[in-house]
């Protein structure tokens, strides 16, 4: 089965040699995607030392933000918010992030509610608190 591969002009960069998503038959599948900014390094909600270390961040900011990038992926690549089907988020603090990232994912997912797993991580390639893998139909 051929696939083909999407990369946004609307979502940040990918942080290393993957595209944003690839369609294989009707399914879209995303890498995994955070809350930077296109074009930047900068981080909504995330202040760093000298060191690239956090100093302070904020996972409210960092949520919408990485719902705006995913759905910047899934339209951009044919495909749209409502026909999302499956969604991983990775949180790197359960206990303190999850209970504002479960009420703004109800925002985002009210009419459109996909599978969806939540699992805690030590850490992410870049320093944020949120990521999440999707998986679209087209």
């Amino acid at each position: 089965m051929s696939s083909e591969k999407f990369d946004s002009q609307k979502a940040p960069e990918p942080v290393g040699a993957y595209p944003h998503a690839r369609k294989v038959g009707n399914l879209l599948f995303l890498s995994g995607v955070g809350p930077r900014e296109r074009g930047t390094k900068v981080i909504p909600g995330v202040e760093l030392d000298e060191n690239g270390e956090i100093l302070s961040y904020d996972i409210e900011k960092q949520c919408h933000s990485v719902f705006n990038n995913v759905r910047a992926i899934v339209e951009d690549s044919g495909s749209s918010w409502d026909k999302i089907v499956d969604v991983t988020v990775f949180l790197t603090n359960m206990k303190a992030d999850f209970k504002t990232y479960n009420r703004i994912y109800a925002e985002y997912f009210a009419d459109n509610q996909p599978c969806r797993t939540t699992v805690e991580i030590k850490s992410l390639p870049t320093p944020i608190g949120i990521e999440l893998k999707v998986i679209a139909t087209i």
